[in-house]
């Protein structure tokens, strides 16, 4: 599946792009459907909340045994997976290639799957938070790692800033994310576990906001998930870093209960204490003190933690390895740098080596899971 041929730039309708036309003929079928969604009443007036938008993407010739169900982070649809802001291959695509059964999750309350007045506030990612902090976060360095970044497709001065053309695709793209962490967690536990429910076992390959999303899922039906791609997940434990994120993760990895062993007891639930800092450009990490709780329903879940060099993440992600680790996870930590894969950012999926992670990825699969 690679990109066969460009029709003539078409720069007063596409923002100076050229449009793409991909090859699909490893695609067998494509369809859509929704799952989840309950009944409620508003007054006098009835609807139905909570559902969300799965676009499914089959292979001419499945050669993976288990789907992957891909679930994006803030700010974004599932849109991200289908192709890359300047037209190239985009995950989902490349999923399909190596003959995996794919599923697209547009998060409840979000994109396709609808939002209602009654879900609550919401909040959009700015231009300025963008520039700084996915596409070109090299020009502000917020964070130790941030001048390495060398990924972000684009041409001259103006790469991965507004009136960019490829970063105005991106910034096209941005969708209002409900406010409360908690409502989207509990609302994406309860639709992927009913896609779940539907499909049979699967691998859930979760990015940036998602991340404890699979968690949770994974802690609702463990039994069904074959193993959790965790992309910079949300994090790190405990608290916000640096200033670029929201409020802690007070169940360590969630930020809603899910289960551990000994069980919870008292508000927060989680005790904590810091440690020292690894080294440079990696923060003090928070983990669990004594007594260590387990997370019992993720014990048999193999999980892989995958960093880039120059996100904010890269300074850590290790937390969260951390306290998956102490939690009983399975998990490979695989930070991107360390395998001669340099130079890219949090939204690695839409950068110019895009299809070099995903093989990573793939290869992960291949070796720990099926």
């Amino acid at each position: 599946m690679t990109v066969l041929s460009e029709t003539p730039n078409l720069s007063k309708v596409n923002f100076n792009l050229p449009v793409p036309v991909i090859d699909q003929s490893a695609v067998g079928f494509r369809g859509n459907f929704f799952v989840g969604g309950v009944y409620t009443k508003h007054a006098a007036d009835e609807t139905m909340s909570g559902q969300a938008y799965v676009e499914v993407l089959v292979p001419r010739e499945v050669r993976r045994p288990h789907p992957l169900v891909l679930i994006h982070g803030a700010g974004q649809t599932s849109a991200c997976w289908l192709q890359t802001p300047d037209g190239r291959m985009g995950w989902a695509d490349f999923f399909v290639a190596q003959g995996y059964v794919v599923y697209l999750l547009d998060q409840p309350m979000r994109g396709r799957s609808a939002w209602h007045p009654t879900d609550g506030e919401t909040r959009v990612l700015s231009v300025a938070q963008a520039e700084n902090q996915i596409t070109a976060s090299a020009i502000a360095g917020a964070w130790p790692q941030a001048k390495l970044h060398t990924q972000w497709p684009g041409e001259g001065t103006g790469k991965g800033q507004k009136h960019d053309p490829v970063f105005d695709q991106f910034y096209a793209s941005q969708v209002e994310s409900v406010l409360s962490d908690e409502a989207s967690a509990s609302r994406v536990q309860a639709a992927c576990s009913a896609l779940l429910d539907k499909i049979g076992p699967a691998i859930l390959l979760t990015h940036s906001q998602s991340g404890p999303f699979g968690w949770l899922v994974a802690d609702a039906r463990p039994s069904l998930v074959k193993a959790i791609l965790a992309i910079e997940p949300s994090g790190p434990p405990f608290g916000a870093a640096h200033g670029l994120l929201g409020k802690g993760l007070d169940w360590g990895l969630t930020h809603i209960p899910m289960r551990y062993e000994p069980p919870m007891e008292g508000a927060p639930p989680f005790g904590f204490e810091e440690e020292p800092s690894s080294g440079p450009g990696k923060i003090a990490c928070r983990i669990q003190s004594q007594p260590e709780r387990v997370a019992v329903n993720l014990a048999s879940v193999p999980v892989l933690v995958l960093t880039a060099e120059a996100s904010y993440h890269a300074f850590f992600d290790h937390c969260t390895v951390k306290f998956l680790q102490q939690a009983g996870v399975k998990v490979d930590f695989v930070q991107l740098a360390e395998e001669g894969i340099h130079g890219n950012g949090h939204m690695m999926m839409l950068e110019k080596n895009n299809l070099d992670i995903a093989r990573r990825i793939d290869e992960w699969v291949l070796q720990k899971v099926l």
